[in-house]
């Protein structure tokens, strides 16, 4: 009796360790096991970030003598109010609801800006305004400039909130003109930035390593400031703000980390008006926005040739969820400023939509560029439609003559998947790499794509991965 019940029980034994052993055999298919751990690493990378906290204390624009009848030129009271908070220990300077004008706003650290709903802030359309110059940069190389309409230098846990609207007041008779074309409002004859005394002369200086201390321009010159650009800066907060009317590119942390911009609204259709830059920044949360655009909604940068791998600061961790973009160049674009390299970007659970909006997600580089991208992963995305293509990988780049040099950038784990597309474009999916350095892993799982008039255009690359992927109806 004794020996048959031993028996049963190791039977049993033997039979419940066999299950388990075969269950842990089983791996779970390796897509799927990417997905979860993909995203999941996005979930860390937010939940890290540390968003500032500020002391309950107030201060009142209008106590430090600002003027609500948008011609008084405000920049004194505000710079005061900055100061005074920053001074006592922190808190929220407040801009309550009227029309104010001012200068460059300059934020310190431990002080949230605040726009009370109904608050229009009015940048003065004067340049000189905007000196003495400042430590800045101008696509993707370091110089001294122009300040930007909001600055912040080496500054720590520093915001911008509420629900009021940032006017940069740029347009066809000031700042616009400066890039060149006249639809933008350039007269020929006029100086722009193409001629030799601008960026010919900052390229060269990239070029030679100039310091950045005798790269002078400002008053004389034509380079447009950014709108808002915290630079070295760590604990940033954008949200729920508006900016509309930039001179050039409208939100660019560089050298930042731990960066949340959330709810905001960038409608700003001008030369260059990207919604969002983030270069050499880590760390970077966007949420809940939306991107109305004169150029790409959000693109990420690393730094311009030379300069780029001389600092050598890649872009990374950067997620993007929940978003909406309408008109741009493209929807999420890394590139073309990327020398130190980009990886490891999130996007998911946005809207693409415009018959304006050229790309929806696009990867632009060059061998005077070169730098690396990798670790790009996208899901859960509408696309109403584009007007080029869903997907665009270029490694021949090129907006200005002469972009070839020795430097071959690597492309390489590029993944959509869940993606709905009305109307593709010209292209559903347009690849263009170098034979001596393929773009390498692209997947595509669960993506439909209609209306695309060409469904593949694809140099030098790998074989793409296809997994229940349909365009025009077509699968692959």
């Amino acid at each position: 009796m004794k020996t048959r019940l031993r028996f049963r029980i190791y039977t049993f034994l033997f039979f419940l360790i066999a299950g388990l052993a075969l269950n842990a055999c089983k791996e779970t298919p390796k897509d799927q096991k990417e997905v979860v751990d993909v995203f999941a690493t996005a979930d860390k990378i937010i939940k890290d970030i540390i968003v500032p906290q500020f002391p309950d204390k107030n201060y009142n624009i209008m106590d430090f003598g600002a003027v609500a009848d948008g011609v008084s030129d405000n920049t004194q009271a505000i710079k005061l109010a900055i100061e005074s908070c920053h001074n006592e220990g922190g808190g929220k300077v407040i801009v309550p609801a009227g029309n104010f004008l001012t200068g460059p706003i300059h934020l310190r650290s431990n002080v949230n800006l605040h726009l009370e709903e109904g608050a229009v802030v009015l940048f003065t359309k004067d340049s000189k305004a905007y000196l003495p110059v400042v430590h800045t940069s101008y696509e993707g190389v370091e110089l001294m400039n122009y300040s930007p309409l909001i600055y912040a230098y080496k500054q720590k846990n520093i915001a911008v909130t509420g629900k009021g609207i940032f006017d940069g007041q740029a347009s066809e008779t000031n700042w616009w003109p400066w890039c060149g074309a006249e639809r933008y409002g350039y007269v020929d004859g006029e100086p722009q930035q193409k001629d030799d005394h601008n960026l010919p002369r900052l390229r060269k200086m990239n070029e030679e390593a100039t310091p950045v201390s005798e790269r002078l321009f400002g008053e004389g010159y034509q380079l447009r400031p950014s709108f808002f650009e915290p630079f070295e800066c760590e604990n940033i907060l954008i949200k729920g703000v508006t900016f509309t009317n930039a001179p050039f590119w409208v939100i660019h942390p560089i050298k930042c980390n731990s960066i949340t911009i959330d709810g905001v609204t960038v409608q700003s259709h001008g030369p260059n008006n990207d919604g969002c830059d983030p270069e050499y920044s880590k760390n970077v949360h966007i949420t809940n926005c939306v991107f109305d655009t004169g150029d790409d909604c959000i693109a990420i940068k690393s730094g311009r040739n030379d300069e780029g791998r001389r600092v050598n600061i890649p872009s990374e961790n950067i997620v993007v969820e929940n978003c909406e973009m309408k008109d741009g160049h493209g929807g999420v674009v890394i590139g073309s400023e990327i020398s130190a390299g980009v990886r490891n970007v999130y996007v998911r659970n946005c809207n693409m939509d415009s018959p304006n909006l050229e790309r929806a997600i696009r990867i632009k580089t060059n061998t005077l560029r070169g730098g690396f991208v990798e670790n790009v992963f996208v899901k859960n995305i509408k696309v109403g439609q584009v007007k080029e293509a869903v997907l665009k990988i270029n490694t021949y780049y090129a907006i200005y003559a002469n972009q070839e040099g020795n430097f071959i950038p690597t492309i390489k784990n590029i993944h959509l998947e869940d993606v709905e597309v009305e109307n593709g474009g010209e292209y559903g999916i347009l690849i263009k790499g170098r034979a001596e350095s393929p773009v390498e892993n692209v997947s595509f799982t669960n993506v439909h794509i209609k209306g695309a008039k060409t469904p593949l255009s694809v140099e030098n690359s790998q074989p793409i991965i296809f997994k229940n992927t349909t365009i025009n109806g077509v699968e692959y």
